[in-house]
Protein backbone atom coordinates (compact mmCIF):
# COMPACT_ATOMS: atom_id res chain seq x y z
CA UNK A 1 0.00 0.00 0.00
CA UNK A 2 2.95 2.02 -0.72
CA UNK A 3 2.31 5.94 -1.29
CA UNK A 4 -1.80 5.76 -0.70
CA UNK A 5 -3.43 8.74 -0.31
CA UNK A 6 -5.70 9.50 2.77
CA UNK A 7 -9.38 10.58 2.16
CA UNK A 8 -10.90 12.01 4.93
CA UNK A 9 -15.03 11.15 5.98
CA UNK A 10 -17.59 12.63 6.94
CA UNK A 11 -19.54 12.67 10.56
CA UNK A 12 -21.17 9.54 9.09
CA UNK A 13 -18.40 7.77 8.20
CA UNK A 14 -18.89 7.88 4.27
CA UNK A 15 -15.65 8.91 2.46
CA UNK A 16 -15.50 12.08 0.53
CA UNK A 17 -13.33 12.17 -2.79
CA UNK A 18 -9.76 13.69 -2.96
CA UNK A 19 -11.29 16.14 -5.25
CA UNK A 20 -13.56 18.21 -2.92
CA UNK A 21 -11.26 19.92 -1.33
CA UNK A 22 -7.91 19.22 -0.75
CA UNK A 23 -7.63 21.55 2.25
CA UNK A 24 -8.38 17.75 4.11
CA UNK A 25 -5.39 16.48 2.73
CA UNK A 26 -1.62 17.04 3.93
CA UNK A 27 0.33 17.49 0.32
CA UNK A 28 1.80 13.83 0.64
CA UNK A 29 1.78 14.15 -3.17
CA UNK A 30 4.24 17.06 -3.20
CA UNK A 31 7.12 15.16 -0.77
CA UNK A 32 10.17 13.99 -1.75
CA UNK A 33 9.66 10.84 0.05
CA UNK A 34 13.20 9.43 -0.93
CA UNK A 35 14.77 12.55 1.05
CA UNK A 36 12.44 12.57 3.56
CA UNK A 37 13.16 9.15 4.68
CA UNK A 38 17.26 9.14 3.72
CA UNK A 39 17.06 12.49 6.13
CA UNK A 40 15.42 10.10 9.12
CA UNK A 41 17.39 7.00 8.47
CA UNK A 42 14.14 5.05 7.46
CA UNK A 43 14.87 2.31 5.12
CA UNK A 44 11.84 -0.14 5.47
CA UNK A 45 8.60 -1.10 3.50
CA UNK A 46 7.11 1.95 2.71
CA UNK A 47 3.43 0.56 4.55
CA UNK A 48 1.71 1.66 6.83
CA UNK A 49 2.07 -0.49 9.89
CA UNK A 50 1.96 0.40 13.86
CA UNK A 51 5.93 -1.21 13.14
CA UNK A 52 6.79 1.15 10.45
CA UNK A 53 4.94 4.14 12.81
CA UNK A 54 6.74 3.42 15.91
CA UNK A 55 10.01 3.77 13.23
CA UNK A 56 9.17 6.99 11.60
CA UNK A 57 8.20 8.76 14.65
CA UNK A 58 11.29 7.37 16.61
CA UNK A 59 13.57 8.78 13.44
CA UNK A 60 11.62 12.14 13.41
CA UNK A 61 11.87 12.97 16.56
CA UNK A 62 15.59 12.29 17.02
CA UNK A 63 16.84 13.76 13.76
CA UNK A 64 14.86 16.90 13.45
CA UNK A 65 15.89 19.80 15.88
CA UNK A 66 12.84 22.26 17.25
CA UNK A 67 14.02 25.48 16.92
CA UNK A 68 12.49 29.31 16.14
CA UNK A 69 15.91 30.46 14.48
CA UNK A 70 14.15 31.91 10.87
CA UNK A 71 12.04 34.31 13.60
CA UNK A 72 14.77 35.75 15.46
CA UNK A 73 16.47 36.49 12.02
CA UNK A 74 13.80 38.44 11.33
CA UNK A 75 11.95 35.84 8.11
CA UNK A 76 8.53 34.75 8.60
CA UNK A 77 7.49 31.05 8.74
CA UNK A 78 5.95 28.96 6.24
CA UNK A 79 3.85 25.93 6.44
CA UNK A 80 3.88 25.01 2.64
CA UNK A 81 5.01 21.78 2.04
CA UNK A 82 7.54 22.71 -0.73
CA UNK A 83 9.02 24.95 1.92
CA UNK A 84 9.30 22.62 4.82
CA UNK A 85 10.90 20.41 3.13
CA UNK A 86 13.52 22.92 1.43
CA UNK A 87 14.13 23.97 4.71
CA UNK A 88 14.19 20.99 7.20
CA UNK A 89 15.01 17.95 4.49
CA UNK A 90 17.96 19.92 1.42
CA UNK A 91 18.87 22.61 4.43
CA UNK A 92 19.13 20.34 7.06
CA UNK A 93 17.61 22.68 9.40
CA UNK A 94 14.85 21.98 11.86
CA UNK A 95 11.19 23.87 12.74
CA UNK A 96 8.71 23.99 15.64
CA UNK A 97 5.20 22.29 15.69
CA UNK A 98 3.66 23.44 13.16
CA UNK A 99 6.33 22.90 10.76
CA UNK A 100 6.97 19.38 11.95
CA UNK A 101 3.64 17.97 11.98
CA UNK A 102 3.45 19.48 8.63
CA UNK A 103 6.15 17.82 6.84
CA UNK A 104 5.55 13.93 9.17
CA UNK A 105 2.29 14.60 8.47
CA UNK A 106 2.52 14.38 4.14
CA UNK A 107 4.98 11.51 4.73
CA UNK A 108 2.29 9.54 6.58
CA UNK A 109 0.02 10.66 4.47
CA UNK A 110 1.78 8.77 1.23
CA UNK A 111 2.78 5.45 3.67
CA UNK A 112 -1.14 5.37 4.02
CA UNK A 113 -2.01 6.24 7.18
CA UNK A 114 -5.67 7.65 8.54
CA UNK A 115 -4.23 10.82 9.80
CA UNK A 116 -6.04 13.55 11.93
CA UNK A 117 -4.54 16.94 12.75
CA UNK A 118 -4.60 17.99 17.00
CA UNK A 119 -4.49 21.07 18.43
CA UNK A 120 -3.17 21.00 22.19
CA UNK A 121 -2.68 24.06 24.94
CA UNK A 122 1.07 23.70 26.15
CA UNK A 123 1.04 23.76 30.25
CA UNK A 124 4.05 22.70 31.42
CA UNK A 125 3.26 22.95 34.98
CA UNK A 126 1.82 20.73 37.81
CA UNK A 127 -1.49 22.86 37.73
CA UNK A 128 -4.07 23.00 34.82
CA UNK A 129 -3.61 26.47 33.27
CA UNK A 130 -4.91 27.85 30.43
CA UNK A 131 -2.88 28.59 27.66
CA UNK A 132 -3.69 29.54 23.95
CA UNK A 133 -3.95 26.39 21.71
CA UNK A 134 -1.23 26.28 19.59
CA UNK A 135 0.12 23.17 19.51
CA UNK A 136 0.14 20.68 16.81
CA UNK A 137 -0.50 16.82 17.28
CA UNK A 138 -1.78 14.08 15.20
CA UNK A 139 -4.16 11.67 15.61
CA UNK A 140 -3.00 8.18 13.56
CA UNK A 141 -4.09 5.09 12.62
CA UNK A 142 -2.35 2.07 10.91
CA UNK A 143 -3.37 -0.69 9.10
CA UNK A 144 -3.04 -3.60 10.70
CA UNK A 145 -4.02 -2.46 14.19
CA UNK A 146 -7.37 -0.70 15.09
CA UNK A 147 -6.00 1.54 18.20
CA UNK A 148 -5.52 4.93 18.04
CA UNK A 149 -2.51 6.69 18.86
CA UNK A 150 -1.24 9.82 19.43
CA UNK A 151 2.06 11.21 17.18
CA UNK A 152 3.82 14.27 18.88
CA UNK A 153 6.87 14.90 17.03
CA UNK A 154 6.66 18.65 17.12
CA UNK A 155 6.89 19.34 20.50
CA UNK A 156 10.89 19.14 20.80
CA UNK A 157 11.06 16.55 23.62
CA UNK A 158 9.81 13.55 22.14
CA UNK A 159 8.60 11.26 23.06
CA UNK A 160 9.97 9.10 20.34
CA UNK A 161 7.31 6.93 19.61
CA UNK A 162 3.52 7.14 19.29
CA UNK A 163 1.64 6.65 22.25
CA UNK A 164 -2.06 5.11 22.50
CA UNK A 165 -4.98 7.03 23.02
CA UNK A 166 -6.31 5.02 25.89
CA UNK A 167 -7.73 6.38 28.81
CA UNK A 168 -5.70 6.45 32.31
CA UNK A 169 -3.22 4.49 30.65
CA UNK A 170 -1.06 4.69 33.94
CA UNK A 171 2.56 5.16 33.97
CA UNK A 172 4.64 3.96 30.91
CA UNK A 173 7.82 4.65 29.24
CA UNK A 174 9.31 5.08 25.82
CA UNK A 175 13.50 4.60 25.53
CA UNK A 176 13.26 5.38 29.46
CA UNK A 177 11.70 8.67 29.06
CA UNK A 178 8.58 8.64 31.41
CA UNK A 179 5.02 9.73 30.44
CA UNK A 180 0.97 8.83 31.78
CA UNK A 181 -2.27 9.68 29.51
CA UNK A 182 -4.95 10.92 31.44
CA UNK A 183 -8.79 11.64 30.16
CA UNK A 184 -10.81 13.82 31.49
CA UNK A 185 -13.80 16.27 31.23
CA UNK A 186 -13.63 20.24 30.42
CA UNK A 187 -16.41 22.76 30.43
CA UNK A 188 -19.57 21.79 28.45
CA UNK A 189 -18.35 18.24 29.96
CA UNK A 190 -16.88 17.77 26.79
CA UNK A 191 -13.66 15.47 26.52
CA UNK A 192 -10.21 16.69 27.67
CA UNK A 193 -7.10 14.93 27.50
CA UNK A 194 -4.06 15.27 29.52
CA UNK A 195 -0.23 13.96 28.53
CA UNK A 196 2.15 13.97 31.65
CA UNK A 197 5.52 13.61 31.89
CA UNK A 198 8.19 13.28 34.93
CA UNK A 199 11.68 15.61 34.05
CA UNK A 200 13.77 17.89 36.50
CA UNK A 201 10.67 18.96 38.29
CA UNK A 202 9.01 15.79 38.86
CA UNK A 203 5.48 15.00 37.20
CA UNK A 204 3.74 18.09 35.22
CA UNK A 205 1.00 18.13 32.69
CA UNK A 206 3.33 18.78 29.66
CA UNK A 207 -0.09 19.49 27.17
CA UNK A 208 -3.52 18.92 27.17
CA UNK A 209 -5.66 18.52 23.81
CA UNK A 210 -9.21 17.48 22.71
CA UNK A 211 -9.91 14.87 19.57
CA UNK A 212 -11.58 17.97 17.81
CA UNK A 213 -10.00 18.08 14.16
CA UNK A 214 -7.73 20.34 12.98
CA UNK A 215 -6.58 20.66 9.29
CA UNK A 216 -3.79 22.67 7.82
CA UNK A 217 -5.64 25.86 7.09
CA UNK A 218 -6.86 25.94 11.14
CA UNK A 219 -2.50 25.51 11.31
CA UNK A 220 -2.21 28.79 9.63
CA UNK A 221 -3.87 30.99 11.77
CA UNK A 222 -1.53 29.48 15.07
CA UNK A 223 1.29 29.72 13.24
CA UNK A 224 0.51 33.32 12.53
CA UNK A 225 0.17 34.29 16.16
CA UNK A 226 3.00 32.38 17.20
CA UNK A 227 5.87 33.38 14.70
CA UNK A 228 4.19 37.38 14.95
CA UNK A 229 2.23 38.23 18.12
CA UNK A 230 4.63 40.17 21.26
CA UNK A 231 2.57 37.89 23.44
CA UNK A 232 4.10 34.60 21.73
CA UNK A 233 7.39 32.86 23.63
CA UNK A 234 8.37 32.00 20.09
CA UNK A 235 9.17 35.92 19.16
CA UNK A 236 10.77 37.16 22.14
CA UNK A 237 14.55 34.51 22.01
CA UNK A 238 15.83 32.00 20.39
CA UNK A 239 14.50 28.54 21.78
CA UNK A 240 16.15 25.53 20.27
CA UNK A 241 15.95 21.91 21.04
CA UNK A 242 17.40 18.49 20.16
CA UNK A 243 16.23 15.20 21.51
CA UNK A 244 18.11 12.64 22.24
CA UNK A 245 16.73 8.92 23.53
CA UNK A 246 19.97 9.76 26.35
CA UNK A 247 19.51 13.48 26.76
CA UNK A 248 16.96 15.97 26.15
CA UNK A 249 19.01 19.62 25.56
CA UNK A 250 17.14 23.15 25.20
CA UNK A 251 18.49 26.44 24.13
CA UNK A 252 16.13 29.41 25.88
CA UNK A 253 17.59 32.29 24.88
CA UNK A 254 21.33 32.05 25.98
CA UNK A 255 21.11 29.23 28.41
CA UNK A 256 21.72 25.66 27.48
CA UNK A 257 19.96 22.62 29.34
CA UNK A 258 21.15 19.05 29.43
CA UNK A 259 17.88 16.69 30.56
CA UNK A 260 17.95 12.92 31.15
CA UNK A 261 15.27 10.53 31.46
CA UNK A 262 15.96 10.12 35.17
CA UNK A 263 15.16 13.69 35.80
CA UNK A 264 18.75 14.88 36.30
CA UNK A 265 20.14 17.37 34.45
CA UNK A 266 22.59 20.38 34.07
CA UNK A 267 22.63 24.04 33.04
CA UNK A 268 24.90 26.37 31.16
CA UNK A 269 25.37 29.85 30.44
CA UNK A 270 26.44 30.78 26.70
CA UNK A 271 27.93 33.91 25.38
CA UNK A 272 26.58 35.14 22.43
CA UNK A 273 29.33 34.35 20.27
CA UNK A 274 29.32 30.49 21.00
CA UNK A 275 25.97 30.52 20.33
CA UNK A 276 26.62 29.27 16.30
CA UNK A 277 29.33 26.80 17.67
CA UNK A 278 26.47 25.13 20.37
CA UNK A 279 24.10 25.08 17.39
CA UNK A 280 26.49 23.44 15.14
CA UNK A 281 27.77 20.98 17.68
CA UNK A 282 24.89 19.70 19.97
CA UNK A 283 22.03 21.27 18.22
CA UNK A 284 23.15 19.82 14.22
CA UNK A 285 21.89 23.46 12.89
CA UNK A 286 24.54 25.00 10.29
CA UNK A 287 23.17 28.85 10.15
CA UNK A 288 25.29 30.69 7.09
CA UNK A 289 27.79 32.68 7.70
CA UNK A 290 25.38 35.50 7.51
CA UNK A 291 22.85 34.68 9.18
CA UNK A 292 25.10 33.69 12.51
CA UNK A 293 26.91 37.05 12.02
CA UNK A 294 23.33 38.42 12.70
CA UNK A 295 21.87 35.93 15.57
CA UNK A 296 25.58 36.80 17.77
CA UNK A 297 24.13 40.33 17.42
CA UNK A 298 21.05 39.38 19.46
CA UNK A 299 18.79 41.02 17.64
CA UNK A 300 15.48 40.16 19.56
CA UNK A 301 16.87 42.00 22.58
CA UNK A 302 16.38 44.83 20.22
CA UNK A 303 12.94 44.71 19.46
Amino acid sequence: MADNQHHPTTNTGVRMSESIDSAYHWEGGELDLDAYLARIGFSGARTPTLANLRELVYGHTTTFPFENLDIMLGRGIELDLKTLQDKMVRQRRGGYCYENIGLFAAALERFGYDVTGLAGQVVMSTELLLRPRTHALLHVRADDDDRAWLCDVGFGGGPPGPIELVADSGEFAIERWRYRLERTRGRLDSELWLLHQFGRDGWVIRHRFTLDPNYRTDYRVGNHFVSTSPRSPFTTRPFVQRFRPEAHHTLDDTTWTIERPDGTGETHELALDELPRVLTEVFDIDLSEADAAVLVTAPWRRR
